[in-house]
């Protein structure tokens, strides 16, 4: 194992490869920008070079490199236009958007660059330690436990509802898990609730429900409450965090760098997941005066998905190298490339070809140091965005959104649809409906409709529950996590009406 890190550090230090992870960690942090054009879209566009690079190794961290790239990148947008157009930087937005509209977004990307480069880092430190081992653990995961792990996730939405929110939450959850059932079904390829439009064959897409949901009603709301936003949200200032706010993010930083990895581990799991489960863990186990502060500009609701989608990333690759099993879409294409490259993703892969496995590993301690290096000199200019007036700001936010959108699906249709989402988002903002779940509930919709259907058809029933452990021990954490937050309620209740009584 020595012999092939070794070997790996060699040739992801050739000039070759340092030029190459380089070129890869700027087109994907640039692009990644756009909404809409996120990992998949880029690394899609981008093989046909890696291919013509005829060096595997080469070719594979370029691809790396514009992946890790491209999830930072469209944090970028999240944080500034509140425009997230890749899943995994939905959660960036519920506290990094507040940050720039309150004056603080040099801030907001400071802290986002610094803990994408601490989860990223941290993360390929375990890589390495547990490669080999946690290819065996990830074959323990079948549907069923997938399934489970999707339910976890919709558990913990109280953590994105504001005080007194937790019906609203609940509901618009509910609405996002109807949402992903049009479409084709995942038992019957039939396609259901798409009222004979063909553009509805496969559903949603999700860029045009995240565009509608978040940045058709904030171009909204800049031209309806222009006072309340603040004057002076665009001023470039603040860039530094302070000492109490570095020792704030530490902990998170760490804890979600770990539990990112080994979500990312998870084929099928992802950035996405481990983002949400993230900031959901750290709102849940904050102090309670902290916890009032998520959702409107704090700094450890910023930290804790920036953290957890960059190490997600980082272990996804435990899946894609060691067992051929791509754990999301962006490592499908990934696949792909592999493949066109003769290059056998395997068991084997270590043993038969170290030097491009752990020069993949190796150049992601690079990657992230260069998006580091690159990224903090950026800031000022970057989050100069914000200083756009108004009047240019909606119309380019506008522009993206339906840019995005069109892009997403290749339709105009997706325009029409936008537009009609757009418009129930301005609502529910009004009706003070969080969105967050709404988004949550589509994400996870799909996916937990597809684990329930395999894992019904395998066992002939829901015997699946109670015959796999690991099925029925996510279980049982959910209902913790569902029950556990009403008895805290509850017990605070008590609490103050004894003081009130005393």
């Amino acid at each position: 194992m020595l012999e092939g890190i070794l070997i790996g550090l060699q040739t992801a230090l050739s000039l070759q490869n340092l030029l190459v992870v380089i070129g890869g960690c700027l087109i994907g942090t640039f692009i990644g920008m756009l909404p809409g054009l996120g990992p998949m879209s880029i690394i899609a566009i981008m093989i046909p070079v890696a291919i013509t690079m005829g060096d595997p190794s080469a070719a594979l961290i370029l691809l790396a490199g514009v992946y890790y790239g491209a999830i930072f990148g469209g944090s970028t947008s999240s944080i500034l236009l509140n425009a997230p157009g890749v899943a995994g930087t939905v959660a960036s937005s519920f506290d990094g958007y507040p940050m720039a509209r309150s004056g603080k977004a040099g801030k907001a990307l400071t802290i986002a660059a610094i803990s994408s480069f601490a989860g990223g880092t941290i993360g390929a430190i375990l890589l390495v330690i547990f490669a080999p081992m946690l290819s065996s653990v990830a074959l323990l995961f079948h549907s069923a436990e997938y399934f489970a792990l999707m339910i976890v996730g919709l558990s913990a939405i109280a953590a994105f509802a504001g005080p007194g929110q937790v019906i609203k939450a609940l509901l618009m959850t509910v609405l996002g898990l109807i949402m992903a059932t049009v479409g084709e079904g995942a038992l019957f390829n039939l396609p259901r609730f798409t009222m004979g439009i063909m553009d509805l064959q496969s559903g949603f897409g999700f860029i045009t429900l995240a565009m509608a949901m978040f940045a058709l009603p904030e171009a909204v709301f800049l031209v309806l409450k222009p006072k309340n936003l603040g004057d002076d949200g665009g001023e470039i200032k603040d860039l530094r965090i302070t000492g109490a706010e570095a020792r704030a993010i530490a902990p998170v930083i760490g804890r979600q760098s770990v539990q990112g990895f080994f979500i990312g581990v998870l084929p099928g799991a992802g950035a996405t997941i481990a983002s949400f489960l993230g900031y959901a863990v750290e709102r849940n186990i904050a102090p309670k005066a902290e916890q009032a502060e998520f959702g409107k500009g704090s700094v450890k609701g910023l930290a804790a998905p920036e953290t957890a989608n960059n190490a997600a990333c980082t272990g996804s690759f435990v899946p894609l190298l060691t067992l051929g099993i791509p754990g999301s879409g962006t490592t499908a294409i990934l696949l792909g490339a592999l493949i066109a490259l003769n290059v056998t993703p395997g068991p084997r892969l270590m043993v038969d070809e170290p030097q491009i496995f752990w020069a993949v590993i190796m150049s992601m301690f690079i990657g992230n140091l260069v998006l580091l290096i690159l990224n903090l000199p950026l800031i000022p200019y970057i989050a100069k965005l914000l200083a756009i007036p108004r009047n240019y700001l909606i119309p380019f936010i506008l522009f993206f959104t339906l840019m995005g959108a069109y892009i997403g699906q290749n339709n105009a249709t997706e325009l029409l649809i936008l537009v009609g989402f757009g418009i129930c988002g301005i609502a529910l903002k009004f009706a003070n409906y969080p969105l967050p779940p709404l988004l949550i509930g589509f994400i996870l919709g799909g996916m937990m409709e597809d684990n329930f259907s395999r894992s019904m058809q395998l066992y002939g029933g829901v015997r699946f529950i109670w015959e796999r452990p690991m099925t029925l021990v996510l279980l049982l954490i959910a209902v913790a996590l569902i029950v556990l937050p009403i008895l805290q309620a509850q017990r605070a209740r008590r609490i103050a009406e004894r003081a009130e009584k005393t």
